[in-house]
C-alpha cells in the first residue's frame, strides 16, 4: 500500500467525522424539535440555531462520498451497488429533511408549520439510524464475488449489530445536537435541552455494552485489531462518561467536545476495524483491500494536489461562519411574531 492510498482512506475517515459531527448536531436539533418544544416559537428557535449551517454540513457527506469515487471507485461502486437501497433511503431522508425545513418556514397555517415540523423531525431522526445501519453492514462479512459485486440480504443490512449501530449513531447526533442547542439559547429551553441530555446519557452505557459484545460476535475487529479495538472502545466509554458529567455540570462547551470526540472515536473503530480492507466478503479470497481498489498513482497525485488548495480555503469558511453566525437566542424572541426559523 502507498502512502497517498492510506492518505485517501484516512482523508474519507476525517471527512465522515466532520460530516457526523457538524451536521450530526443538525439531525439531533431537528429530532428535539419535537422532544422539547411544545409551541411554535420554541420548535422555530430550535430550528434556528442551525439554519445557518445545515445545508452547508452536508458538504461533508458529498465530498467524502466524491472522494471515495475518486480515490478508490471500486470501493464506491461495490459499497453503492450493494447497499443501494439503503443509500436510497438516506437519501429520500435527506431530501424530505431539506424540503422540511424550506416548507415549514413558508407554511401559512398552525396545521401546515406543525406537519412539517414533524417532517423534520422524523427525516432527522431516519437519516442518522440509516447511516448508523449502514456504517455498521459495511463492517460485517458480506456475500460478494471475486468482481466485488455485493449481493446483501435483509439480514445481512437489519441485524443485532446494525441496529445497535444505527440506534447509536442517532444517540450521538441527539446529543450532538441538544449541546449545540444549549449553546445557542438562553431560558427555558436552555435548561429543557440540558436536562434532557443529562437523562438520555443513562441509556448510552448499556447500548454500548450490547454495541462491542455485537461487534466481538459479528466482526473480526477483536481477532485482527484488538489492542486498537480495546483501545477504541474505551476512548467511546471514557468521552461518553465525559460529556454525561459536563452536562450535569452544566459545562457546555466540554460536553459539546466530548460528543465531538465520541463520534470521531465511532467513525475511527470502524474505519480501523476495516484497515487494511474497505469490505469482507464471507469468502475472504474475494474481500476488497485499499491498495486494490484505489485508483491510479497519477490520479492519486493530482486530487492531493486539489486537497492541499481547497483544504484551507474550506476550513477558514467553515471557521468563519460559525464564529459570524454565533448568538445566543431568546424565546422572546419568537414570541407573538410571524418570525419563522429563518
Amino acid at each position: 500500500m502507498s502512502f497517498l492510498q492510506f492518505l485517501w482512506y484516512a482523508v474519507i475517515c476525517l471527512l465522515f467525522i466532520m460530516f457526523l459531527v457538524l451536521d450530526g448536531a443538525d439531525f439531533g436539533a431537528g429530532m428535539a424539535s419535537k422532544l422539547l418544544a411544545f409551541r411554535p416559537a420554541e420548535s422555530n428557535m430550535i430550528v434556528r440555531s442551525i439554519s445557518p449551517h445545515w445545508d452547508g454540513n452536508e458538504v461533508f457527506l458529498i465530498a467524502a462520498g466524491g472522494s471515495m469515487f475518486a480515490t478508490m471507485p471500486f470501493w464506491y461502486a461495490s459499497l453503492f451497488s450493494g447497499f443501494y437501497i439503503l443509500l436510497f433511503l438516506v437519501l429520500v431522508s435527506l431530501i424530505f429533511r431539506g424540503v422540511a425545513f424550506e416548507f415549514n418556514n413558508v407554511a401559512e397555517t398552525p396545521k401546515g408549520k406543525n406537519a412539517w415540523m414533524w417532517v423534520t423531525a422524523i427525516s432527522s431522526t431516519t437519516a442518522p439510524f440509516l447511516l448508523g445501519m449502514l456504517f455498521t453492514a459495511m463492517i460485517q462479512p458480506v456475500p460478494m464475488d471475486s468482481h466485488g459485486n455485493v449481493f446483501v440480504s435483509l439480514f445481512n443490512v437489519v441485524n443485532p449489530l446494525s441496529v445497535l449501530g444505527g440506534l447509536a449513531v442517532t444517540a450521538l447526533c441527539l446529543f450532538q445536537g441538544l449541546h449545540f442547542f444549549t449553546l445557542h439559547a438562553n431560558g427555558i429551553m436552555r435548561y429543557r435541552a440540558s436536562s434532557l441530555a443529562a437523562n438520555l446519557y443513562w441509556a448510552a452505557y448499556p447500548v454500548e455494552v450490547l454495541f462491542a459484545i455485537a461487534l466481538f460476535f459479528q466482526t473480526d475487529f477483536f481477532k485482527d485489531h484488538l489492542f486498537s479495538t480495546l483501545i477504541l472502545l474505551v476512548l467511546i466509554v471514557f468521552t461518553t462518561a465525559w460529556g454525561h458529567l459536563s452536562t450535569g455540570m452544566r459545562k457546555e462547551v466540554q460536553a459539546y467536545i466530548a460528543n465531538s470526540l465520541t463520534i470521531a472515536f465511532v467513525v475511527i473503530l470502524v474505519f480501523v476495524g476495516l484497515f487494511p480492507h474497505v469490505l469482507i466478503a464471507q469468502n475472504p479470497v474475494n474481500s476488497l483491500l485499499i491498495k486494490n481498489v484505489s485508483s491510479s498513482p497519477f490520479t492519486l497525485t493530482v486530487v492531493t494536489i486539489v486537497l492541499c488548495i481547497l483544504l484551507p480555503i474550506l476550513t477558514t469558511y467553515f471557521i468563519w461562519s460559525y464564529v459570524i453566525q454565533w448568538k445566543r437566542h431568546d424565546l422572546s424572541e419568537f414570541e407573538n411574531t410571524d418570525k419563522g426559523a429563518y
